[in-house]
């Protein structure tokens, strides 16, 4: 009889941005329990999002393709993925595989799993604290029990969301990093934050009345993520005492990072700045891949499916646009990508060019920031991306604007298909509006939560905007 395949775990954490994980840097301990698994695993210093945000990461996270292939770069994709573009679950569905997914159903990237499950994962300042990560939880445990009993090997797929906004994680992890008064009146830092006029009201649900300080926010952040780092621990726990560690590829990866104060883009993931782009990732699997290993070369999220399924060992026939990541792990390839095209379609339209020096981004339409329609950013002698280079090095940005404009060409005519950043024009949601022709037109329409929410939070009476709740543990089948 044929030895049972392995089985797949996949933690998918939503705007999780490396370089606040203690494993990754940070002087902040904010996730010792990931960083047993990076110890003790395979962990890759250089991963990147290329295509922001959440749709159109996990288009590529769960396809092995690029934004040309599954034709998704926007938030609010209208439709599915490309029928001739399979996802991970759609592969091992066909491999013998049982499929289920928490936290993601309703989502084009999500598609092909035989469950989906979902829990409560947002709220606002009165029903603090939000306990996301125990009430993802309170479903996965039975679930991953449901799947360890059965006869095939399964793939679970967990979509985290303790570290996407709002931050209001539960003591003591919410004053973790922060001694301080977040309401102290000689502390200005938040002025900026709640004049931003598109995010102000959304802002004024989840923060404390009267914020002032901006390192409180970003406690908030921090304390999030270590909060969610002692709830997958439990999920860790569970899997060691099922007895399926030996036989268990465990993952996490960010689906895309956030911008905190950077950039002007205030908690939040828009941009395809640094703090957005760079992502974790962490494989875990004991007496199968080498311990204590970081990998040093530029991988994307187009490069995981293919990595996953070389490890799992399912054959399949499809060309993926990424490649196998485990010739780096292995020391026979030093990098599975040299440069690489960036996307964005949040609150904002705009793609570019990324080297290990440069990076080139380019406003397809104006935005709500009034930033400048061209950037450019030399990484190595500015890794904050403060100096805009643009209009003192024209050659470079000519030579990145070409190699883009190249690459952009050999997809369009590999693929068949176009540019979806060329095409996608309704990328905001908004029927029939099109493009946005002035950066002021844009700040005035894009909008988050409702000036109603904020004047009855300010009023203190202890209503608001509803929060969005899933059925918590209530699973569904496919295509219903």
């Amino acid at each position: 009889m044929p030895k049972k395949k392995p089985n797949l775990i996949l933690f998918g954490v939503d705007s999780l941005r490396a370089d606040h994980m203690s494993c990754y840097g940070y002087p902040r301990q904010t996730t010792p329990h990931i960083d047993n698994l990076a110890w003790e695993g395979v962990l890759f210093e250089r991963n990147y999002c290329p295509h922001v945000p959440t749709t159109s990461a996990y288009a590529s996270m769960l396809t092995g393709m690029d934004c040309f292939s599954t034709q998704v770069v926007a938030l609010r994709h209208q439709g599915g993925l490309t029928p001739d573009v399979q996802t991970l679950p759609e592969i091992l569905k066909a491999a013998g595989y049982a499929t289920s997914c928490v936290g993601f159903s309703g989502n084009p990237s999500s598609r092909g799993f035989d469950t989906y499950l979902d829990y409560t994962a947002w709220g606002k300042w009165e029903e603090r604290p939000l306990t996301k990560a125990h009430n993802l939880n309170e479903v996965t445990v039975p679930e991953l029990e449901r799947l360890a009993s059965g006869k095939q090997p399964f793939f679970l797929f967990l979509r985290h969301m303790d570290p996407h906004s709002p931050y209001l994680p539960p003591a003591p992890f919410d004053r973790m990093f922060y001694s301080g008064n977040e309401c102290d009146p000689s502390n200005r830092s938040m002025d900026p934050v709640m004049a931003f006029k598109p995010f102000c009201d959304y802002f004024a649900s989840w923060m404390p009345p009267g914020i002032t300080d901006t390192d409180y926010v970003v406690a908030q952040y921090d304390g999030e993520l270590a909060y969610m780092d002692a709830c997958i621990q439990r999920l860790l726990t569970r899997v060691e005492e099922l007895g399926l560690a030996e036989d268990t590829l465990i993952v996490l990866n960010g689906d895309h990072g956030e911008t905190l104060m950077e950039h002007e883009c205030y908690f939040d993931h828009h941009g395809t700045y640094e703090p957005t782009l760079s992502v974790p990732l962490i494989l875990w699997w004991p007496g199968r891949l080498p311990e204590g290993r970081r990998v040093p070369g530029i991988t994307l999220h187009q490069d995981l499916v293919p990595t996953l399924l070389e490890l799992l060992g399912v054959k399949t026939k499809i060309r993926f646009d990424g490649r196998s990541q485990m010739p780096l792990v292995r020391g026979d390839r030093a990098s599975n990508h040299s440069d690489f095209y960036t996307t964005e379609c949040t609150w904002m339209r705009k793609h570019g060019w990324r080297t290990p020096e440069w990076k080139l981004i380019e406003a397809l339409e104006p935005d709500f920031h009034f930033k400048p329609q061209t950037e450019l950013y030399n990484l190595v002698r500015d890794p904050g991306e403060l100096v805009n280079l643009a209009e003192k090095e024209p050659e470079i940005v000519a030579l990145l604007r070409g190699r883009m404009e190249a690459w952009i060409a050999k997809r369009e005519r590999e693929t068949g298909k176009p540019n979806p950043m060329f095409t996608n024009l309704h990328w905001h949601g908004m029927k029939d509006r099109g493009p946005f022709h002035t950066s002021q037109e844009a700040y005035d329409t894009l909008h988050i939560g409702s000036p109603g929410t904020a004047q009855r939070l300010q009023a203190r009476d202890g209503k608001g905007q509803g929060a969005e709740k899933k059925g918590k543990g209530k699973g569904k089948k496919a295509g219903k």
